[in-house]
């Protein structure tokens, strides 16, 4: 795994592309921090920059594709192989959220909702969103990752030894991250190291396959990760692209929370849009959800109609698509009453998750597939992963 070697790290880790779309000013705050040093905001493409221009889109995707080439040039990487990266991310809570950089083999992927997969999508998949992120992987020579895999390890058998043995490994960096993500740390786990995390993630896969359990479920970054699937199937005598990088991270960790995430429907009349969606509320509050409805600086209170679907999500959710609205997907509470504030927008403010919500996940999606898509976020839009890593696919 290459690490970046810089006297100041602070400019070269940013947060996934798929966050603050609605929000362009936020990467325009990147886009200054950085100027002209190295970062990983050379080597990505923001979604809340794409344009609808395509010849405008492939002359970014080119200069990502240079950059890769230039940095590689210039050697601005260290190179570690056959060794994986603990990592210790402190939130806004100051709560640390443990992991371990690695690769798992694509082979072992499947984002279909019927898979039996060893690894498996949590959410649907839309397939619109995975042809712009194939194609900038397609010409790219470096994978920079922001997928979090998770496992189902209750007992905490598998990453948490780490903790007690990182005095004993190489401190690779200790870096503030950029516009209020909080701070990250990583260490090299490497030689015996590296054999013992091995012979424990062996011991967790046993288990689960002779208990019939799901293995691993993808957490966060699901259309990336389709994405180099993708890839790998069109070119699998690549054997460079078979693997993708991924964080894995524990379900059970105290630090990881599920947030729900909320629905902005744009360039629509509220009055409209709050008339339609009578068609999924009822008077019945027994046998409903209540559900807040922002626009236009009201807010009010939809029941929606349990016997319409399994949850509210996926009632809005069908709701939403059935009548083909323009949706955005806003991770915090405040970001979506701002935005639901303005002209020809609303907003509908998820439910938050229960508290056993995290106890059956890895059964709920075992037994029923993929959830409705954005169902969740594992924290609040900063404390998603930033790309930080890099890893050859060419």
């Amino acid at each position: 795994m290459p690490v970046l070697n810089l006297n100041e790290l602070d400019r070269w880790p940013v947060i996934a592309c798929d966050q603050f779309t609605s929000e362009p000013q936020y990467w325009q705050y990147v886009k200054n921090l950085v100027q002209n040093s190295p970062s990983a905001y050379n080597l990505i493409f923001p979604e809340a920059e794409l344009n609808n221009d395509p010849d405008l889109n492939q002359k970014r995707i080119s200069q990502i594709n240079e950059c890769m080439k230039m940095y590689l040039e210039q050697k601005i990487f260290h190179e570690f192989k056959n060794s994986y990266i603990y990592i210790e991310r402190e939130l806004l809570n100051h709560k640390i959220r443990r992991g371990i950089l690695g690769t798992i083999d694509l082979e072992e992927y499947d984002y279909r909702p019927a898979s039996k997969s060893q690894i498996r999508s949590t959410e649907l998949t839309v397939q619109e969103r995975i042809p712009p992120r194939k194609k900038i992987r397609e010409g790219a020579v470096l994978e920079l990752s922001h997928v979090i895999l998770l496992c189902d390890d209750v007992e905490k058998n598998l990453i948490e030894p780490l903790t007690l043995e990182k005095n004993q490994l190489k401190k690779l960096y200790d870096v503030n991250l950029m516009l209020g993500g909080g701070n990250i740390k990583a260490w090299l786990v490497d030689g015996e190291h590296a054999e013992k995390f091995n012979q424990r993630m062996q011991n967790y896969i046993d288990a689960k396959k002779s208990s019939g359990g799901l293995v691993f479920a993808v957490g966060d970054g699901n259309h990336s990760l389709a994405a180099a699937k993708s890839c790998y199937d069109d070119d699998k005598n690549n054997l460079l692209a078979r693997y993708a990088s991924v964080e894995l991270e524990n379900l059970h960790d105290d630090a990881i929370l599920f947030e729900p995430i909320h629905r902005l429907v744009k360039n629509i009349e509220p009055e409209n849009l709050l008339n339609a969606v009578k068609e999924i509320c009822t008077d019945d509050l027994n046998n409903s959800w209540p559900v807040k409805f922002y626009s236009q600086g009201n807010a009010l209170t939809l029941n929606i109609n349990k016997n319409s679907g399994a949850s509210a999500l996926h009632v809005i959710q069908k709701f939403l698509d059935d009548k083909k609205y323009e949706i955005d997907y806003i991770h915090d509470e405040d970001t979506l009453k701002n935005l639901a504030n303005k002209n020809n927008c609303a907003g509908f403010e998820m439910p938050p998750f229960d508290e056993n919500a995290k106890r059956g996940f890895f059964d709920l999606i075992a037994k029923s597939g993929n959830l409705p898509r954005k169902t969740f976020s594992m924290g609040h839009a900063q404390e998603k992963r930033y790309y930080f890593e890099a890893r050859r696919i060419k």
